[in-house]
């Protein structure tokens, strides 16, 4: 029983030396809060078509996975070096499909270093002028720079796998129908078409139609971003 009282001591004591357990605590809180909101940000202000939601779900382990790593090596020399050397044999295959994602997985990580690096003040401040700043320009950018026709982009979520026969039916639906992403998922593929519709009444029709494909069939209509 002294063995591991020892061995407990030891260790926190080693913890408490080198990574102070309250400043830990608290920049994990703050990054955290930050990045609930970046969340919350990209799904109501993001441009990608795909889904935000999903894909935002990632921001907050990733930002505490580099925090933690951040706190644990930056009082050693050894253990940087051990890092670069680890992270040299890993290969992340996750697939960044538009560059907005990538612009985001960035943001995430440069808050969990500041939080790492105990520079919560800084992580607050260019958080909260990196938001003023894309807002800004969401708000105030230059509408003739963009093309926008009133088209929509649809997106079919379904357990079947056969590509033609949805998209002939969409093309019956749709006066204009563009194949813009097409994923492969384990059961079924997720379709997202740039579409035109007249009228109300053509969507409508569409709503309908594209859910007697199976019970299993989710459709999602969302506005043409401005680009």
């Amino acid at each position: 029983m002294n063995i591991i009282q020892k061995l407990q001591e030891k260790y926190i004591q080693e913890f408490s030396a080198t990574v102070p357990i309250d400043e830990f605590i608290l920049n994990l809180i703050i990054i955290s809060v930050l990045v609930t909101i970046l969340r919350w940000f990209y799904i109501r202000y993001g441009n990608s078509i795909s889904n935000r939601q999903k894909f935002a779900n990632n921001f907050l382990p990733l930002a505490m996975g580099t925090v933690l790593i951040i706190m644990v090596v930056k009082s050693s020399i050894a253990l940087s070096l051990g890092l670069v050397g680890a992270l040299s044999i890993v290969r992340f295959r996750a697939a960044i499909k538009e560059p907005e994602e990538l612009v985001y997985l960035f943001i995430v990580i440069g808050l969990g270093l500041a939080g790492g690096a105990n520079q919560p003040i800084l992580a607050i401040v260019a958080f909260f002028l990196i938001l003023g700043i894309l807002f800004l320009n969401k708000i105030f950018i230059k509408k003739q720079d963009f093309k926008k026709d009133d088209k929509m982009f649809v997106n079919i979520t379904t357990d079947q796998t056969d590509l033609k026969e949805i998209s002939n039916l969409v093309t019956g639906l749709f006066p204009y129908v563009e194949l813009k992403r097409l994923d492969t998922l384990e059961n079924g593929l997720d379709i997202t078409y740039l579409c035109k519709a007249n009228d109300i009444d053509q969507i409508n029709n569409a709503q309908q139609s594209i859910s007697k494909i199976s019970p299993a069939t989710r459709l999602s209509i969302i506005e043409q971003p401005e680009w």
